[in-house]
């Protein structure tokens, strides 16, 4: 199963995602604005103790990040047939993660939470569920160049599925079309309430589900008569939403209620959700506690 062929250790961390853009002068931010901020995200990363790291998604928004680089998109405006990019997104960045780092997650903003950010300006699509297939289509890209690269886990982003909103059918199918064609394993990051979708999501073909239990604490109950199939789960236990930075006796607490209900080889700690718009201090004090919090639960198992 996933938790015993990409990551051997016990109550292991990773981040979600992004990390708060810091920028740097000098001549070399003249020719790459973001290459310093890539630095101190993977840098800081690193200094905080977590296991599988990012490469801290600086260059923009989620949903930008990946649109402006997709043909068939201007702006917020689809307006032709979605292609895949003419070379790789994010891998750029990834590798450079890597070269300083031997376990890094691959990370892509999903088919269906795209699909919604974005506005249809032309009958090439009849609705968003369309719009989502040929997404994925064009996402399996760059799932194939990030796994080149070398990543130890591809994540998946799709914060739209608990909202009610997407259709989870489609949405499955989707993701299945980025996972079906790699080999490493894959994780899906789902944040918010999944109470009302908690089923659907079960049934989507992924590695690790990834969801925020910091601050929706009830997500918990909701996995007590759960079976993962062998799965892991990504368990957020660090709030994400605000700079308040929580103790390590406070994240401690949560990874054993966490304990009560997964079996700690099958749970990979994270915070809630990414941490773009924190401040570098906040963020690297929460990711030091997160590892601080995990080795002591470690050792009291």
């Amino acid at each position: 199963m996933a938790k015993e062929y990409f990551i051997n250790k016990v109550l292991p961390t990773t981040v979600v995602g992004s990390y708060p853009v810091v920028r740097t002068k000098g001549l070399r931010s003249i020719f790459d604005p973001f290459r310093g901020a890539v630095e101190t995200a993977v840098a800081d990363q690193i200094a905080a103790g977590i296991d599988i790291i990012s490469d801290g998604q600086v260059r923009g928004d989620m949903i930008g990040a990946f649109t402006a680089k997709l043909p068939g998109v201007r702006e917020q405006e689809v307006i032709g047939k979605i292609q895949p990019a003419t070379g790789p997104i994010t891998t750029g960045d990834t590798k450079y993660a890597l070269s300083k780092f031997p376990m890094v997650k691959g990370i892509i903003t999903g088919p269906t939470t795209l699909a919604h950010a974005l506005h249809l300006s032309t009958p090439m699509y009849r609705n968003k569920e369309e719009l989502a297939i040929d997404l994925a289509v064009a996402l399996v890209a760059e799932a194939k160049s990030l796994e080149a690269a070398g990543v130890t886990l591809l994540q998946i982003d799709e914060p739209m599925f608990s909202t009610g909103v997407a259709n989870l059918a489609i949405g499955k199918q989707a993701v299945e079309m980025i996972t079906a064609q790699i080999k490493i394993p894959s994780c899906m990051h789902v944040c918010g309430d999944l109470s009302g979708v908690i089923d659907d999501i079960l049934k989507i073909n992924v590695d690790v589900l990834d969801f925020e239990f910091s601050k929706n604490p009830e997500n918990l109950d909701l996995f007590r008569s759960k079976d993962l199939a062998g799965r892991m789960i990504g368990y957020g236990c660090v709030d994400s939403s605000s700079d308040s930075i929580e103790s390590v006796p406070e994240i401690r607490k949560r990874i054993e209620k966490g304990i009560e209900v997964f079996d700690p080889k099958a749970m990979l700690l994270d915070p809630d959700c990414g941490m773009r718009m924190r401040t570098r201090d906040a963020a690297f004090a929460k990711l030091k506690n997160l590892v601080t919090a995990a080795k002591e639960a470690r050792l009291a198992l």
